[in-house]
Protein backbone atom coordinates (compact mmCIF):
# COMPACT_ATOMS: atom_id res chain seq x y z
CA UNK A 1 0.00 0.00 0.00
CA UNK A 2 1.49 3.58 -0.69
CA UNK A 3 1.05 4.92 2.48
CA UNK A 4 1.82 8.48 1.46
CA UNK A 5 -1.40 8.58 -0.50
CA UNK A 6 -3.56 7.13 2.04
CA UNK A 7 -1.76 9.63 4.50
CA UNK A 8 -2.24 12.40 2.28
CA UNK A 9 -6.08 12.07 1.70
CA UNK A 10 -6.31 11.79 5.87
CA UNK A 11 -4.37 14.46 5.90
CA UNK A 12 -6.58 16.96 3.72
CA UNK A 13 -10.11 15.94 4.91
CA UNK A 14 -8.94 16.32 8.36
CA UNK A 15 -7.34 19.53 7.70
CA UNK A 16 -10.79 20.80 5.69
CA UNK A 17 -12.71 18.98 9.15
CA UNK A 18 -10.51 20.58 11.82
CA UNK A 19 -10.67 24.41 10.22
CA UNK A 20 -14.33 24.41 10.06
CA UNK A 21 -14.46 23.39 14.09
CA UNK A 22 -11.68 25.68 14.58
CA UNK A 23 -14.23 28.77 13.37
CA UNK A 24 -16.80 27.57 15.18
CA UNK A 25 -18.59 25.85 12.55
CA UNK A 26 -20.30 22.62 13.02
CA UNK A 27 -18.86 19.59 11.22
CA UNK A 28 -22.34 18.27 10.07
CA UNK A 29 -22.88 21.30 8.18
CA UNK A 30 -20.24 19.97 5.64
CA UNK A 31 -22.42 17.13 4.94
CA UNK A 32 -24.73 17.77 2.18
CA UNK A 33 -26.13 15.33 0.19
CA UNK A 34 -27.73 17.62 -2.56
CA UNK A 35 -24.58 19.68 -3.19
CA UNK A 36 -22.63 16.27 -3.24
CA UNK A 37 -25.12 14.84 -6.21
CA UNK A 38 -24.83 17.94 -7.72
CA UNK A 39 -21.36 17.95 -8.04
CA UNK A 40 -20.17 14.29 -8.19
CA UNK A 41 -23.19 13.72 -10.39
CA UNK A 42 -22.58 16.65 -12.34
CA UNK A 43 -18.66 15.87 -12.68
CA UNK A 44 -19.05 12.23 -13.82
CA UNK A 45 -21.87 13.31 -16.04
CA UNK A 46 -19.41 15.52 -18.05
CA UNK A 47 -16.65 13.24 -18.44
CA UNK A 48 -18.91 10.15 -19.12
CA UNK A 49 -20.17 12.09 -22.64
CA UNK A 50 -16.44 13.33 -23.49
CA UNK A 51 -14.87 9.70 -23.25
CA UNK A 52 -15.34 6.30 -24.76
CA UNK A 53 -16.28 3.89 -22.73
CA UNK A 54 -13.28 1.41 -22.75
CA UNK A 55 -11.25 4.45 -21.65
CA UNK A 56 -13.81 5.31 -18.78
CA UNK A 57 -13.93 1.91 -17.09
CA UNK A 58 -9.82 1.33 -17.86
CA UNK A 59 -9.49 5.06 -15.78
CA UNK A 60 -11.69 3.73 -13.08
CA UNK A 61 -9.75 -0.02 -13.04
CA UNK A 62 -6.67 2.22 -12.47
CA UNK A 63 -7.31 4.41 -9.96
CA UNK A 64 -6.12 1.33 -7.08
CA UNK A 65 -3.09 2.36 -8.41
CA UNK A 66 -2.93 5.57 -6.66
CA UNK A 67 -3.10 3.00 -3.09
CA UNK A 68 -1.33 -0.19 -4.32
CA UNK A 69 0.82 1.18 -6.86
CA UNK A 70 2.26 -1.48 -9.49
CA UNK A 71 5.55 -3.52 -9.10
CA UNK A 72 8.27 -1.41 -11.02
CA UNK A 73 11.94 -3.13 -9.82
CA UNK A 74 13.45 -1.94 -12.60
CA UNK A 75 16.78 -3.90 -10.87
CA UNK A 76 14.90 -6.91 -11.47
CA UNK A 77 13.86 -6.55 -15.14
CA UNK A 78 17.77 -5.82 -15.83
CA UNK A 79 18.54 -9.03 -13.53
CA UNK A 80 16.05 -10.69 -15.71
CA UNK A 81 17.50 -9.93 -19.09
CA UNK A 82 21.18 -10.32 -18.09
CA UNK A 83 20.20 -14.10 -17.05
CA UNK A 84 18.33 -14.25 -20.90
CA UNK A 85 21.11 -12.94 -22.51
CA UNK A 86 23.79 -15.67 -20.24
CA UNK A 87 21.06 -18.23 -21.85
CA UNK A 88 20.77 -17.16 -25.50
CA UNK A 89 24.45 -17.00 -25.13
CA UNK A 90 25.49 -21.05 -23.91
CA UNK A 91 22.26 -22.54 -25.64
CA UNK A 92 20.85 -20.08 -28.09
CA UNK A 93 18.03 -18.33 -28.80
CA UNK A 94 16.19 -21.27 -28.48
CA UNK A 95 17.14 -21.32 -25.14
CA UNK A 96 14.70 -18.91 -24.63
CA UNK A 97 11.98 -20.84 -24.94
CA UNK A 98 11.43 -22.17 -21.40
CA UNK A 99 10.93 -18.50 -20.44
CA UNK A 100 9.37 -17.62 -22.87
CA UNK A 101 6.32 -20.48 -21.83
CA UNK A 102 6.16 -19.36 -18.67
CA UNK A 103 6.42 -15.66 -19.06
CA UNK A 104 2.76 -14.40 -17.83
CA UNK A 105 3.59 -10.52 -19.08
CA UNK A 106 1.54 -10.51 -22.60
CA UNK A 107 4.29 -7.89 -23.94
CA UNK A 108 7.17 -9.95 -22.91
CA UNK A 109 6.38 -12.92 -24.09
CA UNK A 110 5.43 -11.29 -27.30
CA UNK A 111 9.03 -9.92 -27.89
CA UNK A 112 10.79 -13.19 -26.42
CA UNK A 113 8.74 -15.21 -29.16
CA UNK A 114 9.95 -13.06 -31.53
CA UNK A 115 13.49 -13.72 -30.39
CA UNK A 116 13.40 -16.86 -29.99
CA UNK A 117 11.44 -17.21 -33.85
CA UNK A 118 14.91 -15.52 -35.34
CA UNK A 119 13.47 -12.19 -35.85
CA UNK A 120 15.81 -9.61 -36.85
CA UNK A 121 16.88 -7.53 -34.15
CA UNK A 122 15.73 -3.93 -35.44
CA UNK A 123 12.12 -5.95 -36.23
CA UNK A 124 12.18 -6.99 -32.60
CA UNK A 125 12.55 -3.37 -31.43
CA UNK A 126 10.28 -1.60 -33.76
CA UNK A 127 7.41 -4.24 -33.09
CA UNK A 128 8.10 -3.59 -29.00
CA UNK A 129 8.18 0.40 -29.82
CA UNK A 130 4.66 0.30 -31.39
CA UNK A 131 3.28 -2.02 -28.90
CA UNK A 132 4.44 0.98 -25.94
CA UNK A 133 3.50 3.71 -27.83
CA UNK A 134 -0.11 1.65 -27.94
CA UNK A 135 -0.30 1.49 -24.57
CA UNK A 136 1.05 5.00 -23.49
CA UNK A 137 -1.77 5.88 -25.94
CA UNK A 138 -4.42 4.23 -24.24
CA UNK A 139 -3.50 4.71 -20.71
CA UNK A 140 -3.60 8.40 -20.87
CA UNK A 141 -6.66 8.26 -22.32
CA UNK A 142 -8.03 6.42 -19.33
CA UNK A 143 -5.98 9.05 -17.13
CA UNK A 144 -7.56 11.81 -19.00
CA UNK A 145 -10.99 11.17 -17.03
CA UNK A 146 -9.52 11.93 -13.79
CA UNK A 147 -7.93 15.35 -15.17
CA UNK A 148 -10.94 16.27 -16.82
CA UNK A 149 -13.21 15.38 -13.59
CA UNK A 150 -10.73 17.41 -11.86
CA UNK A 151 -11.53 20.57 -14.21
CA UNK A 152 -14.96 20.12 -14.27
CA UNK A 153 -15.94 19.97 -10.73
CA UNK A 154 -15.20 23.81 -9.98
CA UNK A 155 -17.89 24.46 -12.22
CA UNK A 156 -20.49 21.97 -10.81
CA UNK A 157 -19.52 23.13 -7.45
CA UNK A 158 -20.15 27.11 -8.53
CA UNK A 159 -23.37 25.53 -10.46
CA UNK A 160 -24.43 24.16 -7.08
CA UNK A 161 -23.97 27.29 -5.51
CA UNK A 162 -25.80 29.27 -8.11
CA UNK A 163 -28.83 26.55 -7.87
CA UNK A 164 -28.85 27.26 -3.77
CA UNK A 165 -29.02 31.01 -4.48
CA UNK A 166 -32.37 30.52 -6.53
CA UNK A 167 -33.88 28.20 -3.97
CA UNK A 168 -32.83 30.81 -1.17
CA UNK A 169 -34.27 33.89 -3.98
CA UNK A 170 -37.63 32.13 -4.21
CA UNK A 171 -38.16 31.64 -0.70
CA UNK A 172 -37.40 34.96 0.67
CA UNK A 173 -40.63 35.12 2.38
CA UNK A 174 -40.29 31.76 4.07
CA UNK A 175 -37.15 32.33 6.49
CA UNK A 176 -36.98 28.40 7.65
CA UNK A 177 -36.22 27.30 4.04
CA UNK A 178 -33.24 30.03 3.55
CA UNK A 179 -30.72 28.56 5.66
CA UNK A 180 -31.20 25.49 3.47
CA UNK A 181 -30.66 26.82 0.56
CA UNK A 182 -27.43 29.18 1.83
CA UNK A 183 -25.83 25.61 2.77
CA UNK A 184 -26.23 24.18 -0.52
CA UNK A 185 -24.94 27.30 -2.34
CA UNK A 186 -21.67 27.50 -0.34
CA UNK A 187 -21.03 23.56 0.43
CA UNK A 188 -21.39 22.74 -3.10
CA UNK A 189 -18.57 25.32 -3.95
CA UNK A 190 -16.29 23.38 -1.11
CA UNK A 191 -17.65 20.17 -2.67
CA UNK A 192 -16.58 21.51 -6.21
CA UNK A 193 -12.74 22.80 -5.53
CA UNK A 194 -11.96 20.18 -2.91
CA UNK A 195 -12.60 17.01 -4.81
CA UNK A 196 -10.64 18.70 -7.57
CA UNK A 197 -7.48 19.75 -6.15
CA UNK A 198 -7.71 17.26 -2.92
CA UNK A 199 -8.31 14.16 -4.86
CA UNK A 200 -9.33 14.09 -8.30
CA UNK A 201 -5.90 16.38 -10.37
CA UNK A 202 -3.54 14.49 -7.40
CA UNK A 203 -4.90 10.84 -8.72
CA UNK A 204 -4.35 12.07 -12.49
CA UNK A 205 -0.92 13.40 -11.51
CA UNK A 206 0.11 10.26 -9.85
CA UNK A 207 -1.27 7.73 -12.33
CA UNK A 208 0.42 9.83 -15.00
CA UNK A 209 3.75 9.15 -12.68
CA UNK A 210 2.98 5.50 -13.02
CA UNK A 211 2.22 5.14 -16.80
CA UNK A 212 5.71 6.86 -17.37
CA UNK A 213 7.30 4.08 -15.49
CA UNK A 214 5.65 1.31 -16.75
CA UNK A 215 6.15 3.18 -20.31
CA UNK A 216 10.19 3.51 -19.23
CA UNK A 217 10.15 -0.71 -18.20
CA UNK A 218 8.58 -1.48 -21.24
CA UNK A 219 11.46 0.54 -22.92
CA UNK A 220 14.11 -1.27 -20.78
CA UNK A 221 12.99 -4.51 -21.97
CA UNK A 222 12.64 -3.83 -25.47
CA UNK A 223 16.29 -2.61 -25.71
CA UNK A 224 17.44 -5.46 -23.62
CA UNK A 225 15.75 -8.11 -25.82
CA UNK A 226 17.24 -6.25 -28.95
CA UNK A 227 20.72 -6.72 -27.67
CA UNK A 228 19.82 -10.52 -26.95
CA UNK A 229 18.60 -10.98 -30.28
CA UNK A 230 21.55 -9.12 -31.91
CA UNK A 231 23.91 -11.44 -29.74
CA UNK A 232 25.80 -8.47 -27.46
CA UNK A 233 27.33 -9.83 -24.44
CA UNK A 234 25.36 -9.87 -21.23
CA UNK A 235 28.33 -7.44 -19.84
CA UNK A 236 27.21 -5.15 -22.83
CA UNK A 237 24.03 -5.35 -22.07
CA UNK A 238 24.14 -4.55 -18.37
CA UNK A 239 25.85 -1.10 -19.11
CA UNK A 240 24.01 -0.04 -21.96
CA UNK A 241 20.58 -0.67 -19.46
CA UNK A 242 21.92 0.69 -16.49
CA UNK A 243 20.69 3.93 -16.71
CA UNK A 244 16.87 3.07 -16.78
CA UNK A 245 17.92 1.96 -13.18
CA UNK A 246 18.00 6.04 -12.16
CA UNK A 247 13.92 5.91 -13.18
Amino acid sequence: MDKISVLGVILGLTAIVLGQWLEGGHVGSLLQFTAFLIVIGGTMGAVMIQTEMRHFIAGIKMLRWVFFPPAMDFRKVLNTLINWGNLARRNGLLGLENAMNSEKDPFVRRGLTMVVDGAEPETVRRSLELDIDAYEDQARAAVKIWESAGGYSPTFGILGAVLGLIHVMENLTDPAKLGAGIAVAFVATIYGVGAANLFLLPVANKLKHYIMLEVRRREMLAEGLFAIANGENPRQLENKLSGFLHH
